[in-house]
């Protein structure tokens, strides 16, 4: 046998033993036998250098330090999910899920996998190599970290098998199984290291290791969980099917995923995994169900940057009781002033919390809180501590109760109760640092005017040494005021100056984002560039416009009509326009070559073939303004079986009624899609 063929072998004979012991779970050799294998490839690879590949197991390990992470832009977005925190909500969630659907009481098949608390990354293989490993970062950029990824055992160098696309990218978590975490705080504690909070946080301080030698030694583990890119081959078409595929190319699967028909199925498999969640041996904050038809997921679609057919039940947040010792008071970017408690510390849910939330007045009159009382603190889905309840019996003799403000904490201006009686707001404006900083970090954001190098320190010392007033500004700012700030040298003056530069040449709906206009997140922002096209026609509309827009109501319409009727948020936009800020309008028919142009329309009832928020969408598409009433100004209601008072009422007032064929040949009629 030649070296070449003896390497083949025993990397082939290796590769069998990985797959058996970290995919299968079922190892089939002693560790003695394993380790004399590895060792006589080593000695073939080092007497034969030029036979050295990548994908060989003795790989894992080997590149030099790097000095930073890359960037990955994700082709396709890794995005977050929306949460179910009890029985209720995920069962909206079905009613969603079906009634979107079309379905009925037919019950939607669900794919469930416990949601483990570690890592999200992206591995990309190129004819069945592993190329490139990314975290997921914000959903559209992560990190390179390939030379970390690389030493997880369970994530395979090579895929097995045959039939694997040209290109696949796999996606999954990167975990720290509990036993592993107790032995490499174990050694800490030993070495007199700083120890690792939890699992997840010892996982993520893993993958972000410039010298992979360190993430090697860290017991890792990786489960895939799902697909996003791929290119040259076919895939199932059901989410379970995908992952049976995924394993039988060498990736890992959690033993405990599941295929279920129906919410009640649901609810059964996340009671079972609740209760057996303490003896599992990684940590794990939740359950995801995602609808397994992968042609129902598209027909589902997006809503902002989650998915519609996905959702994580969350396990109920972890509770400790501690003391309030104040109650402070922060200004947000709008001049919400929102009340936070500071706490005794306490342990929660794998952190300390010393301060948690109590969201407005209206909560603490809820709770009867004051000053001094001992509180349960729960983080609410394993994120954002809060305040649960008030131990009342626990109530020192010098408790107070909670004062609001009466000026601004930041500026000293003057606060407004809004009628609600729950928020206060400052009335500072521009001249309140609190909101001038919030409204830059938001302005300068990834999702807004994306403004790479203007971080939060950055903005603080603008704001402080009072370089900057309006977001404006920064377009404005000499290149000398730059160089003045800490820490910023002739080269990050260079850079920040080119991606201000940059970052004028934008899109209207990110500018609309950008201007932080309360309740106008992404998707309201899209939806007013789409409806209006330019910011001229925007800044023009009436409040019966803007409700015309998808998704737009009174408050938000308030809100709108209230930031461009103010003299100096328009001042702002017209500097930064002059500063050569500029972006395209948003091409749209005119109004007057729409075929619905000027009618009211109203959908009742159940539509066979369409929900009503399709059905909805099509109507605006053709020009109609959709309407949830029945009034003298209905052109035509469309209704469907199930149709009540909103018949009634245009049978009573001669409003033309259709039924959904007849609404199904006027969309056909005008070319807007069934």
């Amino acid at each position: 046998m030649t070296p070449q063929e003896e390497i083949a072998r025993l990397r082939r004979q290796l590769e069998d033993w990985n797959y058996a012991y970290y995919v299968l779970d079922a190892p089939e050799v002693p560790d003695a036998e394993y380790d004399r294998t590895f060792r006589r490839l080593q000695v073939l690879e080092r007497e034969h250098p030029e036979l050295v590949t990548p994908d060989s197991p003795t790989q894992r390990v080997g590149a030099e330090p790097l000095s930073q992470f890359g960037e990955v832009r994700h082709e396709v977005p890794m995005l977050s999910l929306d949460n179910a925190f009890s029985a209720e909500e995920l069962r909206d969630f079905d009613r969603r899920v079906r009634e979107r659907l079309g379905a009925g009481d037919e019950a939607v098949e669900y794919a469930c996998e416990p949601k483990l608390d570690g890592v999200a990354v992206s591995l990309l293989y190129e004819s069945g190599r592993l190329v490139r490993g990314a975290t997921r970062g914000d959903g559209t950029t992560g990190e390179d970290i390939t030379h970390n990824v690389r030493t997880v055992a369970s994530v395979p160098l090579r895929l097995r098998g045959k039939g694997y696309p040209e290109l696949l990218e796999v996606r999954g978590e990167i975990y720290l199984p509990r036993e592993g975490f107790e032995r490499i705080n174990t050694e800490a504690r030993e070495r007199g290291e700083k120890i690792f909070v939890n699992p997840r946080n010892a996982a993520a301080g893993s993958l972000r290791q410039l010298d992979a030698s360190i993430t090697a030694r860290r017991p890792l583990q990786m489960c895939c969980y799902s697909v996003g890119l791929f290119r040259g081959g076919e895939m199932p078409d059901r989410h379970s099917e995908i992952l049976d595929r995924l394993h039988r190319w060498g990736l890992r699967l959690n033993p405990e995923s599941k295929v279920v028909r129906g919410v009640e199925a649901c609810e059964d498999y996340y009671q079972s995994l609740a209760e057996r969640r303490d003896g599992l041996p990684y940590d794990i904050d939740g359950i995801v169900y995602k609808v397994n038809d992968l042609g129902a997921q598209q027909r589902l679609g997006f809503v902002s940057r989650a998915p519609r057919w996905a959702i994580a039940r969350k396990f109920p947040a972890q509770e400790e009781a501690t003391r309030v010792v104040a109650v402070e008071f922060q200004v947000g970017r709008t001049g919400a002033i929102t009340p936070v408690a500071r706490l005794e510390p306490v342990f929660v849910g794998g952190v300390t919390v010393s301060n948690a939330t109590l969201h407005n007045f209206d909560e603490i009159a809820r709770l009867g809180l004051q000053v001094g009382d001992r509180v349960i603190v729960r983080r609410a889905g394993d994120v954002i501590p809060q305040v649960v309840s008030v131990i009342a019996a626990d109530r020192p003799a010098d408790a107070r109760a909670v004062q609001a403000p009466e000026v601004c904490p930041v500026c000293g201006s003057p606060v407004e109760r809004e009628e609600e009686g729950a928020v206060l707001r400052c009335l500072g404006g521009l001249i309140c640092q609190a909101q001038q900083k919030a409204a830059i970090r938001h302005f300068v954001s990834r999702r807004a005017m994306d403004i790479d190098g203007l971080g939060e320190k950055l903005v603080e010392q603008l704001v402080d040494r009072e370089l900057v007033a309006t977001v404006a500004d920064l377009y404005r700012l000499p290149r000398e005021s730059w160089l003045s700030l800490e820490r910023m040298g002739e080269k990050s003056v260079d850079n920040l100056l080119a991606a201000l530069e940059a970052s004028k040449d934008t899109t209207l709906p990110r500018f609309i984002f950008a201007l932080g206009i309360r309740e106008v997140g992404e998707a309201t922002a899209n939806n007013l560039a789409s409806h209006f096209g330019s910011w001229e026609a925007l800044a023009a509309a009436d409040e019966e416009a803007l409700l015309e827009v998808p998704d737009v109501g009174p408050v938000v319409a308030d809100h709108l009509r209230q930031f461009l009727d103010t003299r100096d948020n328009l001042a702002v936009v017209a500097a930064l326009r002059e500063a050569g800020v500029h972006w395209p309008d948003v091409a749209r028919p005119p109004r007057e070559q729409l075929p619905l142009d000027g009618q009211t329309w109203v959908v009742t009832g159940k539509l066979e073939n369409l929900d009503r928020n399709a059905a909805k969408a099509r109507l605006e598409a053709l020009g109609a303004r959709v309407a949830g009433s029945v009034s003298a100004k209905t052109h035509t209601v469309v209704a469907g079986p199930g149709a009540g008072s909103k018949l009634g009422k245009a049978e009573e007032l001669g409003v033309p009624v259709i039924d959904e064929a007849a609404f199904l040949d006027l969309l056909a009629q005008h070319g807007a899609q069934p």
